[in-house]
């Protein structure tokens, strides 16, 4: 059974385990076994850091939560997660609500003056060019890799 890492910004939510308990089962319901952040049982920024890396280290694929967080980008940790990921030769996917692209979400430029990158994805390129990216939630992300495997 092929192991899929659920990277996103989904371990701060408040009900955080239960919707990790759920992602698991939605990942075990398409044949795959779901690995959640939060299954790690520690604490302190270096042990974090050191067992979801390992995660990451043992999955076959990464699935990723790419709505935006905290402003309009996605989580900085999951990107993180991702570069590691392509790093190790690891499949990745993503998955966000508004597949537009960043232009036609953000204008030319941002709320800084900072120009906006025009490439027609809807994700920075450095996610987006390695990546499949899929419109909606983890379940459709999670047809597309069945699909695809």
């Amino acid at each position: 059974m092929k192991k899929i890492y659920l990277a996103g910004f989904d371990v701060f939510s408040p009900d955080a385990v239960r919707k990790g308990e759920e992602m698991k089962a939605l990942c075990a319901e398409y044949g795959f076994e779901g690995l959640y952040p939060l299954d790690n049982v520690c604490s302190g920024a270096r042990a974090i850091f050191e067992a979801n890396t390992g995660m990451i280290k043992e999955c076959d694929i990464i699935a990723a939560n790419m709505n935006s967080f905290r402003g309009s980008e996605p989580d900085s940790g999951t990107a993180f997660e991702l570069g590691m990921g392509y790093a190790l030769g690891k499949k990745l996917y993503c998955y966000t609500s508004d597949i537009r692209t960043l232009r036609e979400r953000l204008g030319e430029k941002d709320e800084n003056g900072y120009q906006v990158e025009d490439f027609g994805l809807p994700l920075n390129l450095m996610i987006a060019v390695p990546a499949v990216i899929s419109e909606g939630g983890l379940k459709e992300c999670l047809a597309m890799i069945l699909q695809a495997e």
